[in-house]
């Protein structure tokens, strides 16, 4: 990860060096690299961590947007080809129907 991410380096938030277990930001996380995905299970400053869990969220905002798009192709060439059938019946000369409710007061 970081350099000097768990070695006692210097910390701007306290001016000192790192408490590492002592401080409340210090944490361990465990995971999978968003770059190189790789398995992660380390302990480190929070402050640190950030820029690691930013790229990992975007990573998958992307890949929840990719989805989406997906989806939305799937339900527009569904609809497409409804379209299509209800243009081929006509031409054929079915003709739709309305359907009446005989009880229109529940089930």
């Amino acid at each position: 990860m970081g350099k000097g991410k768990d070695s006692g380096t210097f910390c701007p938030l306290i001016k000192k060096d790192c408490v590492k277990e002592k401080c409340a930001w210090f944490m361990r996380v465990r995971g999978t690299n968003p770059n190189t995905g790789e398995p992660i299970d380390e302990s480190g400053c929070a402050v640190v961590w950030m820029p690691y869990m930013a790229m990992d969220i975007t990573q998958k905002t992307n890949q929840a947007g990719a989805a989406v798009e997906s989806f939305r192709n799937e339900v527009a060439n569904a609809n497409r080809t409804n379209q299509q059938l209800f243009v081929n019946a006509l031409n054929q000369g079915i003709v739709p129907t309305k359907v009446n409710v005989l009880n229109q007061g529940g089930i």
